[in-house]
């Protein structure tokens, strides 16, 4: 039985964008996913097509869908009502995140009256609402807010399955040396938590770099070394693909329970390191 692979997309910002979204949500649908993500914008500026995507996903292609829902920008109110749109939509699944502020991942946080300040709070709160299985996520480098405290990281990601949470998907990372001690230390706890490990397959050099710094992820001196940003585009992408196939592997001899993979709105490179893994059945 293949292995469970599931992908993440972005809504994006304006029609030509979301004409290659949905051309790469066709590309993608010659594996058996799992599930699809779609996120949130910064801010929770993307959230009403993130709901509509998010919908339309799911009835094009029968691949369940696991929606993002933050606490930025609504009031408890809001989110309850976002949430019926979800159950009615046939939605099943929930990532809870307390989300980025505007300014992205480093920026102050800012409350929104009447809302919720923390992903626990909202991972009740679905749970209060039912019928949603909820995930949440998880950061083998830690979280950005937690300054490195590892067991802080730990002691959030338990307070959020005592309420309710049955899955994660971490951030994207480089190390699977993190993974593993993350998930070593929840089985000490006594977690049930499944834990599926984010891959962002390497086709950019600027991009990388760009989202590692806003995310706080450390990238390698080897890897850095590696994809040098005097590479050609396609050198970029075939090394990319050898790499995450690498990582991925390493990962799920490992044990992981599955792979979740930042398409970011491609699927050439997905469908490739998938392919070579033979993680997911081709339909």
């Amino acid at each position: 039985m293949p292995m469970n692979c599931s992908v993440e997309l972005f809504p994006p910002k304006d029609d030509l964008g979301e004409e290659r979204l949905w051309g790469a949500v066709k590309e993608l649908s010659q594996l058996k996913l799992d599930f699809i993500s779609v996120t949130y914008g910064a801010g929770g500026g993307t959230r009403d097509r993130t709901i509509r995507i998010a919908k339309e996903i799911q009835k094009r292609t029968g691949t369940p869908t696991v929606a993002h829902l933050t606490c930025v920008g609504s009031t408890r109110d809001e989110l309850v009502e976002i949430l019926n749109q979800y159950k009615s939509a046939g939605i099943k699944s929930i990532l809870a995140l307390r989300g980025d502020p505007t300014g992205g991942p480093r920026a102050e946080w800012t409350s929104t009256p009447g809302g919720l300040n923390h992903s626990d709070e909202l991972v009740k709160l679905v749970s209060e609402v039912g019928g949603f299985e909820i995930g949440v996520a998880a950061f083998p480098d830690g979280h950005p807010a937690s300054g490195g405290n590892f067991q802080q990281d730990i002691d959030v990601l338990l307070r959020k399955e005592e309420l309710g949470a049955t899955f994660a998907t971490t951030q994207f990372f480089f190390e699977a040396s993190h993974y593993f001690n993350l998930i070593s230390e929840l089985n000490r706890c006594g977690s049930n938590l499944e834990v599926i490990p984010g891959v962002m397959p390497i086709t950019n050099v600027k991009q990388l770099k760009r989202m590692a710094e806003l995310s706080g992820t450390n990238i390698p001196e080897p890897i850095l070394k590696t994809f040098s940003e005097n590479l050609d585009p396609e050198e970029v992408f075939k090394l990319g693909v050898e790499w995450a196939t690498n990582f991925s592997a390493e990962l799920m001899e490992g044990g992981a329970p599955g792979l979740h993979f930042y398409a970011l709105n491609a699927a050439k490179a997905t469908i490739q390191i998938a392919n070579n893994l033979g993680l997911a059945t081709v339909v």
